[in-house]
């Protein structure tokens, strides 16, 4: 999937998007104010759509939905045995507990994890990646990089990295870290 060329010829520069449009339109209506952080957030809104659409699709191919990769791609980020308990899942997707334990009842019923005792200490449940789950999220996981490669395709190497600086950036000043306290998403 490569990413249509919006370089306007003339200038070699970036074409406009629908976001300079409103925020032209606000600049006429509303001059006194400063709607610049609009231009940040409606394009994150607007590539929110974007890669939530790419990713349904690549998914959709691989009999997965996002937040089934994303518990089984947890698990096997974990390495052997491919464990983790219902917390750590719940920290690593950064979700409440109920949407860990939907995610979790679904995975289980298709054969994809399985829920028991810990061996360390039995009081504890621990998510254990199937050899079916392994199967289905390494055939996804190729797919859904080449997506998200080709989602990137318009930018340089470098404007990548200097993007991910700065969403990372943003991320952790709105408190986005690891064992973070989840929303309620």
């Amino acid at each position: 999937m490569t990413a249509p060329d919006r370089t306007a010829p003339e200038t070699g520069t970036v074409a406009g998007d629908a976001m300079d449009v409103i925020l032209a339109q606000w600049a006429r209506e509303r001059p006194d104010l400063d709607c610049s952080p609009m231009g940040v957030v409606g394009r994150v809104t607007q590539l929110q759509r974007e890669v939530f659409l790419a990713q349904r699709a690549t998914f959709a191919r691989h009999g997965l939905d996002a937040p089934s990769f994303d518990v089984l791609a947890a698990l096997r980020r974990a390495g052997e045995p491919y464990q983790l308990t219902p917390t750590a899942l719940m920290r690593t997707a950064l979700v409440t507990s109920g949407a860990i334990t939907q995610r979790l009842d679904r995975l289980e019923e298709r054969g994809l994890i399985t829920r028991g005792r810990s061996e360390a200490d039995g009081r504890a449940v621990v998510v254990t990646l199937t050899e079916a789950g392994r199967t289905a999220l390494d055939g996804a996981l190729p797919d859904h990089l080449e997506t998200e490669r080709g989602m990137l395709a318009g930018l340089s190497a470098e404007e990548v990295a200097q993007l991910a600086g700065l969403l990372r950036r943003w991320l952790v000043s709105l408190g986005r870290v690891p064992g973070a306290t989840p929303d309620a998403s």
